[in-house]
């Protein structure tokens, strides 16, 4: 008994959970989802409506309580005030709690991904409650699927790319929590590569690596060792690609 101790405690480890945030919502399709940790627990976001790209669709939360998971609410539409149209679809949420800080919930609005641009919201609440939405600046679309990483300078770090010209991939930081932004060059052309949707990490030495959804169907890597103002030429690796 003594000897299998360890090993049905590393089991309970490893146990995992599957389970529905909802079983039933206002909007008949969702998409790309994301969830974040707060210190009241987790928070969930996604897209959701008629159909993708849809003037319908919103940014919908929900968060994780002693009870469950709480009923979806939109936090976020794509209304116009001015304008032809009254309304623009949102697309692809990214969650992002800054330590000791606000809930980030970055977002897209636009009739579709060549033509959109970046917006945040941001909760002081751990969810419950929600900002006015605020226009990143021009050129600047935010996280643009994946989450950002927070580097040890308190850069904020996020990958994002373009489809207007083509799928091209950049890099965008922050280092004031998100007031103000920079950004680097397309680190491909479009033509070679097409490259959309980094995703970040970082290895024990500093170097921070992004792998990419790739045309070419299998994922492309990239790398820097400047806090993600330069960027090495991507290349497709093994890993295979949707």
């Amino acid at each position: 008994m003594a000897a299998a101790t360890p090993i049905a405690a590393a089991e309970a480890a490893q146990a995992e959970t599957a389970e529905f945030i909802y079983e039933s919502a206002p909007f008949p399709s969702c998409h790309a989802s994301t969830i974040d940790e707060t210190p009241q627990g987790l928070v969930a976001a996604w897209f959701g409506g008629k159909r993708e790209g849809d003037p319908s669709v919103g940014i919908w939360v929900s968060r994780h309580t002693a009870a469950g998971w709480t009923t979806p609410v939109e936090v976020a539409n794509g209304d116009q005030t001015s304008g032809d149209v009254k309304r623009f679809p949102c697309w692809n949420p990214v969650l992002f709690q800054v330590p000791g800080g606000a809930l980030q919930l970055y977002y897209k609005v636009g009739p579709n991904p060549r033509e959109w641009w970046g917006l945040v919201i941001e909760s002081k609440d751990h969810g419950q409650t929600w900002s006015e939405p605020r226009r990143l600046p021009d050129g600047i679309l935010g996280p643009i699927k994946n989450k950002p990483i927070l580097l040890a300078s308190g850069r904020l770090l996020s990958g994002s790319s373009t489809e207007h010209q083509g799928w091209r991939a950049h890099f965008e930081w922050s280092d004031d929590q998100g007031a103000t932004w920079h950004k680097s060059a397309a680190i491909n052309t479009g033509e070679e590569l097409g490259l959309i949707q980094p995703t970040l990490f970082r290895l024990k030495d500093g170097t921070i690596v992004a792998y990419m959804r790739c045309r070419q169907r299998k994922i492309a890597e990239s790398r820097s060792t400047d806090q993600g103002e330069t960027w090495s030429t991507p290349h497709m690796i093994e890993l295979p690609n949707n």
